[in-house]
């Protein structure tokens, strides 16, 4: 039981992370233009105006998509309590997996 409550908790990280950072670039962007926090794309960060803009997009998005991934991470670990470890780690590797890929493909550095 000990695993399935680690690997629920790695499974909740992503998107608890996509609906705190939604909800806060929806509601305030970073104020500066910067190199270090924020979504930085080429194209976000020519001017103030895209900047916020590209932020409250992405935001609105990041929280949508965090309200989807959240209800589905739960259902998909309660239907695996009680199973062996290798059962539980696989469904859970694989949840991180898809869950990354996604964040990686539609949200890049």
């Amino acid at each position: 039981m000990a695993f399935w409550i680690f690997m629920v908790i790695m499974d909740l990280l992503i998107p608890c992370t996509m609906i705190g950072f939604g909800r806060y670039f929806l509601k305030k962007a970073p104020q500066n233009i910067n190199n270090v926090f924020g979504y930085r794309t080429s194209m976000s960060m020519k001017n103030e105006n895209t900047w916020l803009f590209a932020h409250k997009y992405c935001g609105k998005i990041w929280y949508i998509c965090g309200l989807i991934l959240l209800p589905i991470s739960i259902v998909a670990m309660i239907l695996v309590i009680g199973k062996t470890d290798d059962v539980v780690g696989s469904v859970g590797g694989v949840l991180c997996a898809i869950q990354s890929y996604g964040w990686c493909r539609h949200f890049p550095a």
